[in-house]
C-alpha cells in the first residue's frame, strides 16, 4: 500500500481503482506514513505558515433542505437571524484590527440577500480593506450573480460538492438539487476568476470508500485553489440525526491525500474536527491543512449557526482569542501570519 503513497506523492494523480484501495486498506501504520509526506509537501509550498480567515457567519436562513443541515428551511426549532450591513462591517473592523487579511462572508441561501445587497456589502469590505481578500460561501447562484459578485471585489468563493457521486448526492439533498447544477457553478466560478473551492464530508450517510475515491478524482479534474473537508456531524432536528458521525481518522486520512493530490491547495483544519476532538484542529495541521477559520460573528449568534450539534461555540475557536489559536498553532511546530494568504498556484499564475 505505501507503493501507492509513494506513486501518489511523486505524480500527484492516481486512478478511482487505486485511491479506492488506499482508503479501504488504510491502517495507522500507512496514515503514518502519509502524513509524514503531506506534511513535507505542505512545507515544501507554504513553509510553516498557517493563513487565519475571519468568518463571518452573517445569516442562517436557508431555501433549501438538504438532509444534513441544521438550519435546513424545515427546521422550524432555529432561532433565525440576519446580520445587516453595518453588523458585518463592525466584525470586519474587528477582525481587521486583530490582525485578519481575509473574510469569509457565510450564509444559507438567503433569498432576501439580493445580488444587488450582496454587491453593496462586498464594495463596502473591498473599499475600507483594499489589501485585503474576501471570500463568498453563499451556495448556488446563477453565473451572472457570480460575475456581480467577482466585479464588485470578492476574491474567492467556497463552495462544496458534498459528494462527485450523483446517486449518492440524490441520497443527502432533495430532488430540487442537483451534482449536475452544483458542478456547473463551481465551473463557472473558475472561469470568472476566482480561487475556487470545494470540499466534502468524511462519514456522510450512505458514503463509502467507492465514492470517496470519486471525490478524489473530481478534485484532481476541478484543480480547486482551495479544499475544505470534515467530519459529518448529525444534527438532532435532521432526517439523519440518528446517523453516526464521521470520525476523525478518516478526515485526517483523507486531508492527507488531498494535500499530496493538490500541492497547492489552501486546506483548512476545520471546526467540525475541533468539535469532534479536543486536539482535532492540531491533528488537521499536522496531517497537511495550513488554514485555520476563527470565528468573527458577533458572540450572540455563533450559537444560532448550528449546522451540526455540539459545535464548538465559544472560547478558543474564536477570533478574539488570537492568542489562544496561537499557541496552539504553535504546539504543533506552526505559525500563524498576518497575510492574505492566496493558494500558491494562483500566485504562480499571476507572474
Amino acid at each position: 500500500m505505501k507503493r501507492l503513497i509513494d506513486k501518489l506523492y511523486e505524480t500527484q494523480s492516481l486512478d478511482i481503482s487505486e485511491y479506492r484501495e488506499l482508503i479501504s486498506g488504510r491502517n495507522d501504520e500507512l496514515s503514518d506514513y502519509l502524513f509524514s509526506l503531506s506534511r513535507e509537501v505542505r512545507e515544501k509550498y507554504y513553509g510553516k505558515s498557517v493563513y487565519i480567515r475571519g468568518l463571518i457567519e452573517y445569516t442562517n436562513y436557508c431555501k433549501n433542505d438538504c438532509y444534513y443541515c441544521g438550519i435546513r428551511r424545515s427546521n422550524k426549532n432555529v432561532s433565525r437571524y440576519r446580520l445587516d450591513k453595518n453588523d458585518i462591517m463592525s466584525c470586519c473592523k474587528e477582525g481587521y484590527e486583530l490582525g485578519f487579511r481575509t473574510f469569509v462572508l457565510q450564509g444559507g441561501e438567503d433569498p432576501y440577500f439580493t445580488d444587488e445587497r450582496m454587491c453593496g456589502i462586498i464594495s463596502d469590505i473591498k473599499n475600507n480593506y483594499p489589501d485585503c481578500a474576501l471570500t463568498l460561501s453563499i451556495g448556488e447562484k446563477s453565473r451572472e450573480s457570480y460575475k456581480a459578485f467577482f466585479d464588485a471585489g470578492a476574491d474567492r468563493y467556497l463552495l462544496r460538492h458534498e459528494t462527485a457521486d450523483c446517486v449518492h448526492y440524490g441520497k443527502l439533498h432533495p430532488q430540487e438539487l442537483s451534482p449536475e447544477n452544483r458542478k456547473r457553478c463551481l465551473y463557472d466560478l473558475k472561469e470568472i476568476g476566482y480561487q475556487v473551492g470545494t470540499g466534502f464530508m468524511v462519514g456522510s450517510p450512505f458514503q463509502s470508500a467507492e465514492t470517496l475515491a470519486k471525490d478524489m478524482i473530481f478534485l484532481k479534474e476541478l484543480q480547486p485553489s482551495m479544499v475544505g473537508i470534515g467530519p459529518f456531524i448529525s444534527h438532532k432536528d435532521t432526517p439523519f440525526a440518528d446517523k453516526p458521525s464521521g470520525t476523525l481518522e478518516l478526515t485526517l486520512f483523507m486531508l492527507g491525500l488531498i494535500r499530496l493530490t493538490l500541492p497547492y491547495a489552501l486546506i483548512p483544519s476545520t471546526t467540525a474536527l475541533g468539535t469532534i476532538a479536543p486536539n482535532g484542529r492540531e491533528l488537521g495541521l499536522k496531517a497537511g491543512a495550513n488554514v485555520i477559520m476563527p470565528n468573527l460573528s458577533p458572540v450572540e449568534v455563533r450559537k444560532k449557526y448550528m449546522l451540526y450539534d455540539n459545535k464548538i461555540c465559544t472560547g478558543e475557536e474564536s477570533a478574539q482569542c488570537i492568542e489562544c489559536l496561537k499557541n496552539r498553532v504553535s504546539s504543533v511546530g506552526y505559525e500563524i501570519v498576518t497575510a492574505r494568504g492566496d493558494a500558491a498556484n494562483y500566485i504562480k499564475n499571476q507572474r
